[in-house]
């Protein structure tokens, strides 16, 4: 399993390649700005999937890409070993840099190693991959009608809503547009944990009434339909999502996909039943497992469980109370609707 688990993480981030440092007594490195465990563990052990393991013996980096400038590790020809903090700055010398540049690379100066960094891993999200919208959900706004009876439209399209001044809305003002679609259970105990809320563009108010106006849609993703819900438009959607490590013990399940399928794979985003009431945060990274299950009549009692089938990772991109969107960035095996997810693998 932890074979499995290691082969996987070494697709999830962008190594930055340095020769090991080979030697009986370690070398100290100064940690500078940028630097990641990723990114040190390929440099001075040729091993980029060691980072788990420094990351795990460290509660001080909650961030597994990304740790402080003026931090100190050991070099081993075989691991790597955060220094303690009481260790005084004496005790490191310009003399262990020096050793670790020329046995990174016989052509590599202090300055090269000591300002080389590996970029920290990220995940790009667009505002387009959805939520589940959960109990108590109300839209802004929606779209009551599309100029000559249009049930389709698309970007300069007029559309007419339900919003107007009585909101305190006027004319120039954006709101997003989203569908709604049906509510989505849990794949195990079939409880209601929300809708799934699609966006689908952007429109802009162009004349406004008291309780209503006229929009042009600027912006379109998808089929844009009557019946559309609004809700106030939000810029800069894109943002770049930095990994973290969970600050708690994460079990659950995907629940729903974005596309509606049951077959899940890497690039898919998905939706699963853990929130911020369960303590999941945004860059927390997830394991989708599942139990194997084998004939007990060959098994005799000999065996209590075997090991879990890792199939693949995800990421959380955002979160509600009890649910959240994910990126699933790796799938070795088919994930399904239903399969479960746990921050530790077991």
């Amino acid at each position: 399993m932890k074979i499995r688990l290691l082969l996987l993480l070494a697709l999830l981030v962008i190594p930055t390649v340095v020769l090991a440092a080979g030697q009986d007594e370690p070398t100290v490195y100064v940690i500078k700005q940028g630097d990641t465990l990723w990114g040190l563990s390929d440099r001075f052990i040729r091993d980029p999937n060691y980072w788990p393991d420094m990351w795990s013996k460290n509660g001080q980096v909650t961030n597994p890409h990304f740790i402080y400038p003026g931090q100190k590790v050991r070099i081993f020809p075989d691991r790597l070993e955060f220094v303690p903090k009481e260790q005084t700055k004496e005790q490191i010398t310009e003399q262990t840099a020096v050793t670790a540049a020329q046995k990174s690379s016989p052509a590599a100066t202090v300055a090269e190693v000591l300002h080389e960094v590996a970029a920290e891993k990220t995940y790009a999200i667009y505002g387009a991959e959805g939520y589940l919208a959960e109990k108590g959900f109300k839209p802004y706004g929606a779209i009551v009608g599309a100029q000559q009876d249009r049930i389709i439209v698309g970007v300069d399209d007029i559309v007419y809503t339900d919003i107007g001044a009585n909101l305190k809305a006027s004319s120039g003002d954006k709101f997003s547009i989203f569908r709604k679609d049906a509510s989505v259970n849990h794949p195990l105990n079939n409880e209601e944990m929300g809708n799934k809320i699609i966006p689908l563009g952007t429109l802009q108010l162009t004349d406004v009434e008291k309780k209503s106006s006229r929009a042009i849609i600027i912006k379109s993703t998808r089929e844009i339909s009557p019946g559309a819900y609004l809700l106030p438009y939000k810029e800069n959607l894109r943002r770049e999502i930095a990994l973290k490590s969970n600050s708690t013990d994460l079990k659950g399940y995907i629940i729903e996909s974005y596309s509606g399928t049951s077959v899940i794979a890497a690039g898919d985003v998905v939706y699963i039943d853990l929130g911020t009431s369960q303590g999941a945060e945004v860059g927390n990274m997830l394991y989708v497992v599942r139990d194997v299950k084998i004939d007990q009549k060959y098994v005799e009692g000999r065996i209590d469980r075997l090991p879990q089938e890792l199939l693949g990772a995800l990421v959380i991109l955002e979160t509600g109370k009890k649910t959240a969107t994910a990126l699933v960035v790796k799938s070795i095996d088919t994930i399904y609707k239903g399969d479960r997810i746990v921050s530790q693998t077991r």
